[in-house]
Order: structure tokens, then sequence, then C-alpha cells
């Protein structure tokens, strides 16, 4: 493990772990310009992040979900404080600290830590993926009859013209769950389920689980097949993803 990836690991704990003093505590929230949900954990969480980040490395710029853009050096981190604030408000504790490291424009890591569950998933370009701390994979299965697939909200996925699809995915698995953002993209990574279907993303919200995707073996990509999406995210245990495109029918031509 670089220390870069040591220091991410240990960031994304410490403000994680700081998000439980306000979880299932009945927190009120803000809504912000877009509409979607923010808790003064939410701020709290990027702001000790950031704080950290400042103190190690000095010169990088974040870009993160409640402060926006700092710096402009190229080497970068991007931060999800909370990754699935309206789970958190919830009481559901399926949501995450999601932190990743680029350079020139290339993420290099992925840290992805669900507080509640008390769950790490980390990962490093070309060193493989890891589960609280094992060594982890996608899972081996190769046939959407064997596979449970995860989707994000079905209003999102009526507005992007999807949800035709995934009710036609979802009489040919074995399932289809709603178990919330980037956890369902690390139970890609660690086997337990085939795919996630995510039709509205931001940024933050791709980049580090992009990385624990594809090094445990899977692919992230968007509804074309193209392999960098900004602002929707399709990951497999790579077996399905061609049967997952084809049923989208959006594949890039050429």
């Amino acid at each position: 493990m670089s220390p870069r990836l040591q220091f991410a690991v240990q960031a994304a704990y410490e403000a994680g772990r700081g998000t439980l003093a306000q979880f299932s505590s009945g927190i009120g929230f803000e809504r912000k310009a877009d509409d979607s949900p923010v808790t003064i954990a939410d701020r709290e969480a990027e702001a000790k992040l950031r704080k950290a980040i400042g103190e190690t490395y000095p010169g990088d710029s974040i870009l993160g979900e409640e402060e926006g853009l700092t710096g402009a050096s190229s080497a970068r981190w991007v931060l999800d404080p909370i990754d699935g604030t309206k789970s958190f408000i919830c009481g559901v504790p399926l949501y995450g600290t999601l932190v990743a490291y680029e350079e020139d424009s290339e993420t290099q890591l992925g840290v992805a830590y669900f507080p509640a569950l008390d769950e790490m998933v980390y990962a490093e370009r070309g060193k493989g993926c890891f589960w609280n701390g094992r060594a982890c994979r996608v899972s081996a299965k190769v046939r959407i009859a064997d596979a449970v697939l995860c989707t994000g909200s079905h209003a999102s996925l009526r507005k992007t013209g999807r949800l035709e699809a995934v009710v036609g995915l979802g009489e040919r698995a074995i399932a289809t769950r709603g178990w919330c953002d980037a956890y369902a993209h690390a139970l890609v990574a660690t086997g337990r389920i085939e795919a996630m279907i995510d039709p509205v993303l931001s940024y933050w919200d791709i980049a580090a689980p992009k990385m624990i995707v594809t090094e445990a073996g899977g692919r992230f990509t968007d509804f074309k097949g193209n392999d960098n999406p900004t602002s929707e995210g399709l990951s497999s245990n790579g077996w399905l993803h061609h049967d997952l495109l084809e049923a989208f029918g959006e594949r890039s031509q050429g």
C-alpha cells in the first residue's frame, strides 16, 4: 500500500466515523440548488477531509461535492463526504465516504468507507482491490439468469428512459434490488452482486467506485460502453457487461 493510499484510507475512516455521531439521530437537512439534500454531517465530513489533505499534501487540488474545486494542481483529490445522504437521513446504514486521487486526470486510487457497517473497500491502480484488508474479486457469473442486479431510483431510470430495460433485466435475473449508490458498486467489486445500474451521477460519485470495481476485475462504463463516464455509471463483473449494454441499446457504434 502506497503512502497516499494509506493516507486516503485513514482520512476516509476518520471522516466517516465522524458522521456516526449524527446518524440515526433525526438530523435535519437543507436542499441544495439541484434539490438534493445536504446535512451538517456532509459538510463537516468534507471539511475534515480537506483539512487532512491540506496538512499532508498542501499543493494538491481538491474537488468535493460540498465545496467544489479548490486549487489548480494536476494532482487532485475527489471527495464525496457522504455518498447516500438520503440513506443517511433515513437511518439506513448503506451510505459511504468516498475518496479518490488523480494525477493528470487519471485516477490512481479509490477508497469507499461505509461507517455504519464498518466496511472498507479500497484499490490502487495495478494493485488490485481489497475489502477490509483482504483481496477481493468480482463474481464469476456469466448469465443474467444467475445474477443479482442493483439499480438507482426508479424516478431516475424513468427520466433517463431506462426503466423499461431494467424491468426486462429484472424479469431475467434472480433479483433486482436498490441497495444504494456507492455501496452497490462495492457489492459488485466484492463479488456479492453482479451489476449496479446507476443512471444519474456526479463525478465525485464515480471516481472512487470506478477504480474499485475495475481493480477487482470488473467494468465500469457509461450506458454506451465508454470507459470514462462522468454523469452515469454501469458497473458489472465484466462477464455480463455486454448483455447489459445490449439491453439498454445505447452502445456506441464503431
